[in-house]
């Protein structure tokens, strides 16, 4: 997935979805969009494919991800829980992928949605804040990311992808920022190359 992800960063307008950093091949521009740097200069340089939902937040839904299973020979976690073919399925999601700074990638790690008054870190012009394992993304990125939830939740229900807490956040993000023309046509692409659909597809025009 992530291979054919960065053959068509342009289906991203080539921009990071937290930040909206510029990024170029695989380098990103931190100077396009004033990102400061916290520990970690290689990493915050280096592009990495977000999970938007983590794959924590369905992980723990796969018996295999608690406890393990006989094929895993003692093992648990994630690569157990890969064993089992609805994980996978749900993990390479390609709906759920996006372009993003390493380094925030890492300090995003897999906490959930919120609206934030105060953050932890400074993150120059990147307005991202991280709080008490809470994340709230630029505006801009809001609807993509409620969007990508909802079809996370839609496309595999049963996983606890959505609290009920989050659906009213979700709801509120997707009015307040719109789903729009670029959205419609990644999805649409991305379609035609995976033959996957995504969730929200039908709101897109023909």
């Amino acid at each position: 997935e992530k291979k054919l992800l960065n053959k068509n960063l342009e289906l991203f307008a080539n921009k990071t979805i937290y930040c909206g950093c510029l990024v170029q091949k695989r380098n990103i521009d931190l100077k396009s969009c004033d990102y400061k740097i916290q520990s970690n200069p290689k990493r915050a340089a280096r592009l990495e494919w977000e999970h938007v939902v983590p794959a924590e937040a369905f992980g723990q839904s796969f018996s295999e991800w608690r406890v393990g299973a006989p094929q895993c020979h003692g093992k648990k976690g994630r690569k157990c829980a890969k064993t089992n073919l609805e994980f996978s399925k749900m993990e390479g999601d390609v709906y759920n992928l996006f372009p993003e700074i390493g380094e925030l990638n890492g300090l995003r790690s897999n906490f959930s949605m919120s609206q934030l008054n105060e953050s932890d870190y400074d993150f120059g012009g990147c307005k991202a804040k991280i709080h008490d394992r809470k994340f709230e993304p630029m505006d801009f990125a809001k609807g993509i990311v409620a969007r990508t939830y909802l079809h996370m939740e839609t496309t595999h229900p049963g996983h606890g992808i959505i609290s009920d807490k989050n659906r009213k956040l979700f709801e509120a993000w997707d009015k307040l920022y719109p789903l729009t023309e670029l959205e419609c046509q990644r999805w649409k692409k991305l379609e035609k190359i995976t033959a996957t659909k995504h969730a929200l597809i039908s709101r897109c025009p023909n």
